[in-house]
């Protein structure tokens, strides 16, 4: 792949240019959330800017828009997620949520504005007749919740002909003017697991005449993970942690239904295929003892991100190119859930990390309802998305 010089001037060029316009789409879809599979009045807007741009747009059934420049040759896809969370807003910002409860608490509005960022930038290149393939923008619906919007938009063929796709995602524990980059896996893979118990309740006076339920629920809290932690390849980086655990309402009865839900993090691929038949088996030996039954409800969520040496190099290259010398940094590895993963299960890719913390500033957490971002991250990652997507179609003349 040859890329010709002139494409890293242009995308700087159109970035610039635009710039302003990118701060005012991302702070009006900050303003204007919608949750997963309600993204229409985001989809309209984007679809209708890139349109405008020139690139082929096609609105997906139920949520989601695709869009397409090029005619022929290698196919690299950007990837943006569109959804909001159930957050409420508590920033004072003049551009926070005007929908009560419900918050671009993920950054989702600044993937979305860099891939547009990135599409204008593209357009500029593709009308000089320098973008050597195709390049395929997903702006897909809801990543927050499961089964999500990857496997939707997969269903409908997003990915025919694809060779190679590449993401970004918010840090804000990482300054702006930098971007996190990890080869292998980057996320963990993310399952959701409910255990409910069923058995003889009675008075806690007499357990041995019960299933003594609260304390097989408990065992089954505190035994699950540290069963797994020596069932499982420990290099496999499991986690499970519970969120909920409900039984009883007196504390002199015993009750006969309990349950506890939490979730079920993994770091390794070939691991997260055979944890759900272990998490299964493990349950109903620890509460075996007890006299109970036990029904798991364990729904795979998603895979985990891992990023491929070849698309890494490429967004390495882009990030140099677009912030010099200083401004990759390593990424750590994260037991956070991101369904760009099923995508990297089918086409090499990569995703990286956009910083968006105002140097000397505070951290924020994401899927906080206070979550701010540096806002020169929108054109960072527009930069760097284009800088990798032109690479990657690049052909030799």
């Amino acid at each position: 792949m040859t890329r010709d010089p002139r494409v890293h001037d242009l995308i700087r060029e159109a970035v610039e240019k635009h710039e302003a316009e990118l701060v005012d789409l991302r702070r009006d879809l900050h303003a204007h959330p919608e949750l997963s599979w309600h993204e229409e009045r985001t989809c309209a807007l984007v679809a209708a800017r890139v349109e405008e741009a020139g690139w082929r747009v096609t609105a997906m059934p139920r949520s989601g828009v695709v869009a397409e420049l090029g005619e022929r040759g290698p196919v690299a896809a950007l990837r943006a997620d569109l959804d909001a969370l159930p957050v409420h807003d508590i920033t004072d910002d003049p551009w926070r949520s005007t929908v009560p409860d419900v918050a671009h608490a993920c950054g989702h509005d600044v993937h979305t504005t860099a891939v547009v960022g990135a599409a204008l930038a593209l357009s500029r290149v593709h009308e000089e007749g320098l973008l050597g393939g195709r390049v395929r923008l997903l702006f897909q619906p809801a990543e927050e919740v499961m089964p999500g919007g990857a496997v939707h938009l997969m269903s409908l063929g997003v990915l025919e002909d694809v060779d190679r796709i590449f993401a970004l995602h918010c840090d804000p524990g990482v300054d702006v003017g930098q971007v996190g980059l990890r080869l292998g896996p980057l996320t963990s893979a993310a399952d959701r697991v409910e255990v409910r118990l069923e058995g003889r309740g009675g008075h806690t006076s007499r357990p041995h005449l019960t299933g003594d339920l609260t304390f097989a629920l408990a065992k089954v809290t505190t035994e699950l993970p540290a069963v797994l932690s020596r069932r499982m390849d420990p290099r496999a980086g499991v986690s499970v942690v519970w969120g909920m655990v409900r039984a009883g309402a007196a504390p002199n009865v015993i009750p006969d239904v309990g349950a506890l839900a939490g979730t079920v993090r993994i770091l390794d691929a070939v691991a997260w295929a055979d944890c759900e038949r272990i998490v299964r088996e493990v349950v109903h030996e620890i509460v075996a003892p007890y006299g109970v039954t036990a029904v798991v409800d364990y729904q795979r969520g998603v895979p985990p991100v891992v990023n491929e040496p070849v698309s890494n190099r490429i967004l390495a290259r882009a990030v140099h190119d677009v912030l010099g010398d200083g401004g990759q940094v390593v990424a750590p590895q994260s037991l956070g859930g991101e369904d760009f993963g099923w995508y990297l299960d089918q086409v090499p890719g990569a995703m990286m990390r956009l910083g968006t913390r105002t140097p000397g500033g505070p951290t924020y957490d994401l899927h906080q309802g206070d979550l701010r971002v540096d806002e020169r991250a929108i054109g960072i990652g527009a930069r760097v998305l284009a800088e990798a997507a032109a690479a990657a179609v690049a052909t030799d003349r």
